[in-house]
């Protein structure tokens, strides 16, 4: 299949989620049945004559190996179209380029420091305006709609304040103004939590780096849409930009994609253990996850995810006792980045989301983000024990 199609296969359509993890886009190889889709390191491709060929002709343009990823994780969205990049944020680069200057994005007031930074920084130079409103009250941005908003950019959860936007419900706005496309950040959630495209998002996108690759050793990212429109728009900045994804880091995203499901299923089991122990210490002032009942989102997060996911943020009174706790873990590794089967932790206003700093976006310099990974869930609880013992 030719790179620049990416779409799942019409027989992955009736598989369930696992069984498209570890088939859809992956036959076996037909020259010499290799079972795992190969690793195709190779620059250019020959051709039978000029301008015939197999569908490949230079790697920055398709690689096979990148077919078999964007075919994947196009399955996994249930969507028609899937493209790959080098990055999370080269994958919201694509989709920002879909904007004209004078547009203005529309973000919420909890998302990623990287991709304020890319909106604000770089974007705004090229004459992009922006604002972040609290979507978890859709209404209000229906009744406050910026002027010339041709984009809404949402993350749900959100990082790192665990925030869920009910995606049907600020969808429902969106469509109000048949100009703007509803973005979802589905990097936290995974599409085996929760198919943004299915509540009425117009496209979503992936840090692959995170719980897709699974294992702390790839960097990627991944859109996912059903328009016709954007997957030509996003493959044509693919191969004109070029910040495409290697066959080796295709083939490393493609093997963590296979068990994504089990893996989430441990996550979640091991976030709620270690949510039992900070809803309980008395010295953890506030616990942020969508499974807790007294959160604010979690009736849209049962509404629209499967379970609640492996990411938990809580706060600890003080920068101070953040600190403490963000360099006193052993099996939680101080470190940026998520998703994949070692707990991390991190201590965000510092680290991940220190280019929000002084802005709208700023988040509290008490709070702590861990990543809680797949090990044995009472090793990870008295780890975090002994940490909360030193505020």
């Amino acid at each position: 299949m030719s790179d620049s199609t990416s779409t799942e296969s019409d027989s992955s359509k009736g598989w369930g989620f696992d069984t498209r993890a570890i088939h859809a886009g992956q036959d076996p190889e037909p020259t010499t049945g290799a079972v795992t889709v190969p690793v195709f390191q190779t620059s250019t491709f020959a051709q039978e004559a000029v301008g015939k060929h197999s569908g490949y002709e230079y790697a920055r343009t398709g690689n096979p190996t990148r077919t078999a990823l964007q075919t994947a994780l196009a399955a996994l969205e249930d969507a028609s179209f899937g493209v790959s990049f080098a990055s999370g944020l080269a994958a919201e680069d694509a989709i920002l380029r879909l904007l004209e200057p004078g547009d203005h994005i529309v973000m919420g007031n909890d998302a990623y420091g990287g991709t304020f930074r890319l909106i604000s920084k770089v974007f705004g130079r090229a004459g992009i305006t922006w604002s972040a409103h609290d979507l978890t009250d859709p209404t209000a941005l229906g009744r406050d709609w910026p002027d010339n908003t041709k984009m809404v950019w949402a993350e749900t959860p959100t990082n790192p304040l665990l925030t869920v936007i009910d995606i049907a419900a600020v969808a429902s706005v969106v469509a109000q103004h048949p100009e703007t496309r509803l973005v979802v950040d589905n990097t936290f959630a995974t599409p085996y939590l929760q198919q943004p495209l299915a509540h009425g998002a117009d496209i979503v996108v992936h840090s692959t780096t995170k719980y897709i690759g699974g294992h702390s050793d790839v960097v990627g990212g991944f859109v996912a849409t059903n328009e016709a429109a954007v997957h030509e728009h996003l493959t044509f900045i693919q191969n004109a930009v070029g910040a495409v994804p290697g066959p080796w880091d295709c083939y490393l995203t493609l093997r963590g994609v296979k068990t994504l499901g089990v893996r989430m299923d441990r996550h979640c089991t091991n976030a709620a253990k270690v949510i039992e122990l900070l809803s309980s210490h008395p010295k953890v002032t506030s616990v942020l996850w969508p499974g807790l009942a007294a959160h604010p989102g979690h009736e849209a997060a049962r509404k629209q995810m499967k379970d609640f996911g492996g990411m938990v943020s809580f706060r600890t009174g003080s920068r101070d006792g953040a600190m403490k706790v963000s360099e006193g873990t052993e099996l939680f590794t101080l470190a940026e980045s998520l998703g994949a089967v070692e707990s991390l932790i991190e201590h965000p206003g510092a680290m991940t989301h220190l280019s929000a700093a002084g802005s709208p976006l700023e988040v509290p310099d008490d709070l702590v983000r861990l990543s809680v990974g797949i090990e044995d869930s009472a090793d990870l609880v008295a780890d975090l024990k002994q940490a909360l013992e030193l505020l």
